[in-house]
């Protein structure tokens, strides 16, 4: 198969569509999951416990995902782990209509479905991150990410909106049958995808398994360490992702006790974040901009995202913190896509897997722990959002600043398409 010349290909266009299908189903998941949860037990401790293990899997397995990602066929691993996710949906959807009245294998179920459907994310999402740069021109990857991120986005802008009506007029084995199948349509788009792949040979044929996931992991790991431009951008990935999380898990205290709203701002203000991050990845693809202003510029949205988030600790009225958050989502939106494009541009597709396992890893993996944080020290503020918001804030701004003054971080960013 020859470099795609146009973004709108077969191959993109099968896999786009089968991701939009597929997360338009996962949405109809978490909203019937939360929804059967809460009816079924009236106990948020259990939505917590399952919501936080569901995220676990990819902190543990990201680096062995990535690995798998460069070792095996991307398209193999893309159909199997859709396949499979919807499977098990299905098979939780043949419990509840068989047993409905069985709360407690339905539940025990549901979790070990969340697990596992966590764990085949783990080795999905690399393969996809490091697939579409192989299936779309190079200088329109932009756009490719931009188009997937969007309708992702998209689709759960419509599950929050709609999610409540169609779990009250369907039910929840409905909206899980609809997830599974929807991952099922997914993978049967993707068996007519072609996927470009150049597969490492391996060094040693009696090396054992353990033993080249082992040295793969190092590669990676080595290859990101080396490489101080992109070592510098995980690094600010991560870190913003940690300071962003305790803003969306405190977020019920800041809407109710801070702007002393109703909890129907709580879904307004979650909407304006969403339209803004939709506006972002849109910015991001359309944008032509040289190395040197593309990288002042992903720059200044780290900066400014970090004054925003600060920003809501100071204000008090809900139409100002509805601006607040359409802009966050705006600068956070650009910079998704341009990370995501910037690190498949400028990694080799052999070992592009492993990047973004590694990357998946350390952002994942600092994700849970902000939760936990979040939590014990509002409860040691006695509840005082504001100071929480201003801190992560000014944290993240100082962050971008530091960073800003690294050569080698601006040199990254402002890479050149050849």
């Amino acid at each position: 198969m020859s470099r795609p010349t146009k973004l709108f290909n077969r191959h993109f266009v099968l896999l786009w569509q089968g991701q939009f299908v597929s997360s338009m189903g996962s949405q109809a998941f978490s909203i019937a999951m939360m929804f059967w949860i809460k009816h079924a037990t009236e106990s948020a401790t259990l939505m917590g416990l399952i919501m936080m293990v569901s995220q676990i899997p990819a902190v543990l397995l990201g680096p062995l995902g990535g690995s798998f990602a460069d070792r095996h066929s991307r398209r193999s691993i893309i159909i199997w782990c859709d396949l499979l996710r919807g499977l098990l949906v299905l098979s939780l959807v043949a419990v509840m209509f068989l047993d409905p009245e069985a709360t407690d294998l339905i539940l025990a179920w549901l979790f070990v479905v969340a697990v596992l459907g966590a764990s085949l994310g783990a080795f999905f999402r690399p393969a996809i991150s490091a697939a579409i740069p192989d299936l779309v021109p190079v200088e329109r990857l932009a756009s490719a990410n931009s188009m997937n991120q969007s309708s992702m986005q998209a689709s759960v802008l419509a599950g929050q909106s709609v999610g409540g009506v169609l779990f009250r007029v369907l039910g929840a084995p409905v909206l899980f049958l609809v997830d599974g199948l929807t991952y099922l349509f997914s993978a049967v788009s993707e068996l007519f995808i072609t996927i470009p792949q150049k597969l490492t040979p391996l060094k040693d044929e009696s090396t054992s398994a353990f033993q080249r996931f082992k040295s793969d992991t190092v590669d990676g790991l080595r290859y990101v360490w080396r490489n101080r431009g992109l070592r510098d951008l995980i690094f600010a990935a991560s870190l913003l992702n940690f300071f962003f999380v305790p803003i969306i898990v405190l977020l019920p205290f800041y809407v109710e006790d801070t702007l002393g709203a109703t909890t129907d701002w709580y879904g307004f203000v979650v909407a304006a974040f969403g339209l803004g991050a939709l506006l972002g990845y849109l910015a991001a693809g359309t944008l032509k901009l040289s190395g040197p202003r593309r990288a002042a510029l992903v720059i200044a949205a780290l900066i400014g995202m970090a004054l925003t988030l600060g920003g809501l600790g100071l204000v008090s009225t809900t139409h100002a913190a509805l601006l607040l958050m359409f802009a966050t989502g705006l600068l956070n939106g650009y910079l998704n896509i341009n990370i995501a494009t910037i690190i498949q541009v400028t990694t080799p597709s052999e070992i592009r897997g492993r990047v973004f396992g590694v990357m998946g890893t350390v952002s994942g993996g600092l994700a849970p722990l902000a939760m936990g944080l979040a939590g014990v020290v509002a409860d040691m503020l006695n509840h005082n959002i504001p100071v929480i918001y201003v801190a992560c804030g000014l944290t993240t701004a100082l962050m971008g600043v530091l960073l800003s003054m690294s050569r080698d971080f601006r040199n990254f960013l402002a890479y050149e398409v050849e």
